[in-house]
Order: C-alpha cells, then sequence, then structure tokens
C-alpha cells in the first residue's frame, strides 16, 4: 500500500490530486492549515487528516511526528501548498509581500521535505511532486502565445521560478529520492477565479503521474500534463 501525504488538501489541486490518488489505492494523509476545513475534506475523500502550516517549524515537526505514529513512513510526499500573492502592477510591491509567498512556496516546501525525508527514506521507492507552474518559466512567460505571458504576479512567478530550481538542486543532492516538479497548468481553481481553461482533472495529471510511475524514472524534472 502506498502511502501519500499532500499538503494543502482540503480544496482545489491538492484535493483532486488527493482524490484520484485514493481511487488509485494509494493510503492518503491530507494536510492542510485549516483544521475545520481540513477534516472535513478527509472525512469526504475517506482519508485520514494532519494539520501542517508549512510557514511554521513546529507545526510541521508535529505532522512528520503524527505520521511516523500512524503510517510509519511515507513513499509520496506531494508539496502542493501554495499561495499566489499581489498580483498586478509592483510598483508598490512590498517586500513583505513578497517574503510571505516565498515563506510558504519554497521555505515551506523546505520545512516539509526536511521534515518527512526520514520518513521517506524508509520507503523501497521514495517520491516527492513538487507542484510549481509554467508561471516560474522564463521562456514560457516571454511567449506571446502562452497564456503565462499575460498575467502578472511577481511574488507568486518568482517563488516558482525558485522553487522548480529548489526540485533541481534536491535532485541532484539527493539520489536515493525520487523528486520532480510538476506544472499544472492553466487550471481553473480558486487561484484564479477558476478562470483557467483546464479542470481540476487534468490540472492534477502531472502530479498523478509523477506519484505513480513507478521506479526507474528520472528526477529533477519539470513536466506538464503533455509529457506523459
Amino acid at each position: 500500500m502506498t502511502i501519500t501525504f499532500v499538503t494543502g488538501a482540503n480544496k482545489g489541486l491538492g484535493h483532486e490530486t488527493a482524490r484520484r490518488l485514493i481511487a488509485l489505492g494509494h493510503t492518503v494523509v491530507i494536510g492542510a492549515r485549516n483544521p475545520v476545513l481540513g477534516a472535513a475534506a478527509a472525512r469526504e475523500l475517506g482519508a485520514r487528516f494532519v494539520a501542517i502550516d508549512v510557514t511554521d517549524d513546529a507545526s510541521v515537526a508535529a505532522a512528520a511526528e503524527d505520521v511516523e505514529r500512524h503510517e510509519g513512513h511515507v513513499d509520496v510526499l506531494i508539496n502542493n501548498a501554495g499561495v499566489h500573492g499581489p498580483i498586478g502592477d509592483p510598483s508598490d510591491l512590498a517586500a513583505a509581500d513578497v517574503l510571505d509567498v516565498l515563506n510558504v512556496n519554497v521555505a515551506g516546501v523546505v520545512r516539509t521535505t526536511t521534515a518527512f525525508l526520514p520518513l521517506l527514506r524508509r520507503s523501497d521507492d521514495p517520491v516527492i511532486v513538487n507542484v510549481s507552474s509554467g508561471m516560474g518559466s522564463l521562456e514560457l512567460t516571454r511567449d506571446p502565445a502562452r497564456a503565462e505571458s499575460k498575467v502578472v504576479a511577481p511574488a507568486y512567478t518568482s517563488s516558482k521560478a525558485a522553487l522548480t530550481m529548489l526540485t533541481s538542486q534536491y535532485a541532484k543532492a539527493l539520489p536515493d529520492v525520487r523528486i520532480n516538479a510538476a506544472d499544472p497548468g492553466y487550471t481553473a481553481t480558486d487561484f484564479n477565479n477558476h478562470s483557467g481553461p483546464q479542470t481540476v482533472t487534468e490540472g492534477t495529471d502531472a502530479i498523478v503521474a509523477l506519484a505513480t510511475e513507478g521506479p526507474g524514472h528520472g528526477s529533477g524534472r519539470f513536466v506538464d500534463r503533455h509529457d506523459f
């Protein structure tokens, strides 16, 4: 039985990822900052809920300890929790706003990965999936044919560029763990007021594929649903 922990799983991409992986036979533990919403999502999905605030060292450590007590190990860690921060003209952008986004989208991944690595290393095939974005790609955000080029979101885009590079660095340094980044694409979620043309199921295709592809596949990749 594959044990999977998903952060930010009370709604959107995280919730749909959990739903799909449960349907595929994974034992899923969903993490969320809000205990009411997280517990409700867990009941709906048939999963177990663990409270986790990825911006808080103590909360992340407590979540890892909870999973160790109940499941004993983790096979797949999906770092999905994220925030978008200010959108539009950055003329009055405050450093504090950028730091808040980086604290969730980048430092939050570091906290969670560090805390869960001992549990992952008890797995025969440990996997980490970081939910990044094409919004962090220089190529895509400069291509006028792409939706990513139409949005100005300096904090979010910077954080996702950093997350993609972080994924590459972890993959180089940790050859015993398969670590990849998934680009969901422009998906209808709360992040964009449900304006994206993709369904939430389509948006989780790459995440689910990376979580289920099995041993022997590459590490340090940045992929979207069209790569599978």
